[in-house]
């Protein structure tokens, strides 16, 4: 996009259709964090993106909906993090601006990392049940970045609004990334 231009597009790299094929199912948290941490390692490892990496799928049958992999610089936008990214598309396959719509499948999103503050609200408001987390906020403040203002009163409100969080799935394999990215220097964008 040319600085001024009134059009912005949202897009992530033609390898994430291979990797996570919507419709391709995964049959359990472990299986489907092991997903994200490899969409993280592939953006990586192609330059296309920081280390992060998250998935929208359906409740039940497993099957991926949509996956998203940081594009922060890529895009100059702040907002485009993984979990961003996976709840545009998601929302955009299923034709709707919430994943809770009465008789459509219930919806989860799987991150590598734990939500910052604008991911976290954006859980809320995409209407998915269920969050499932890989490496927690201090792996990822740790190597530099900043979080936000979450805190165990968040997890709580959004349990109250009836989101399920489950934290630390392959948790030491998410953290490992983080770290590996800041060894290789890699840019932490917001510290």
């Amino acid at each position: 996009m040319t600085p001024g231009s009134t059009r912005l597009v949202i897009d992530v790299p033609a390898w994430i259709g291979e990797a996570a094929a919507p419709g391709q199912s995964f049959d359990d948290d472990q299986a489907k964090m092991a997903l994200v941490i490899r969409l993280a390692e592939e953006n990586l490892a192609r330059g296309a993106g920081g280390p992060f990496g998250a998935a929208v799928f359906e409740i039940g049958s497993g099957r991926v909906v949509a996956a998203g992999v940081n594009r922060v610089v890529q895009g100059s936008n702040c907002v485009l993090h993984a979990e961003i990214v996976a709840l545009m598309f998601a929302q955009q396959r299923v034709g709707s601006f919430t994943l809770r719509s009465p008789g459509r499948p219930a919806h989860e999103l799987v991150t590598s990392c734990e939500p910052c503050a604008m991911c976290l609200g954006a859980t809320l408001w995409s209407g998915v049940r269920r969050l499932v987390i890989g490496a927690e906020r201090e792996d990822a403040m740790a190597v530099g970045f900043e979080e936000g203002p979450v805190f165990a009163e968040s997890y709580a409100y959004i349990a109250e609004r009836g989101v399920e969080t489950v934290r630390g799935v392959r948790r030491a394999e998410a953290a490992r990334l983080l770290r590996a990215y800041r060894d290789a220097g890699g840019l932490v964008y917001n510290p």
